[in-house]
């Protein structure tokens, strides 16, 4: 194994590097398995081709298809009671039983925008909205 932050081969159960004195698995700079350099934004080793830990990945990830945090907030606020903002991000049979019940008689729709304003509501996919 080597050291992330220095790139010095250190032993597996270590647990500070003894050239750098820095923890061997938090630091970005070099691959655990080959000691080379890596760009904090690689998934994979480009030198050894091992997937890099997740710590050395990119922490938020925009999916193609996220929807807007934003826009799914304000979908809430003025629509709610119709299940608009689960329309928006796919929950369509969800959306027809808030568009059918007004929302719960609101409690739905009150319990939809708590979820939306504190960043626990997924979309359809299962991905968390995109907040810029």
């Amino acid at each position: 194994m080597y050291c992330t932050n220095c790139g010095s081969p250190v032993d597996a159960n270590a647990v500070a590097c003894m050239k750098c004195g820095a923890s061997p698995r938090i630091h970005k700079k070099f691959c655990s398995n080959c000691g080379s350099a890596v760009n904090g934004a690689s998934l994979v080793c480009t030198s050894c081709g091992v997937a890099l830990p997740s710590s050395l990945q990119p922490q938020s990830r925009i999916y193609s298809d996220q929807k807007d945090w934003l826009t799914t907030l304000l979908l809430c606020i003025f629509l709610g009671g119709a299940g608009i903002h689960r329309f928006y991000t796919g929950h369509t049979g969800i959306g027809v039983a808030q568009l059918l019940t007004g929302g719960g008689c609101g409690i739905w729709a009150l319990i939809d925008l708590i979820t939306i304003a504190t960043g626990s509501y997924l979309d359809a996919q299962g991905n968390p909205l995109y907040k810029q």
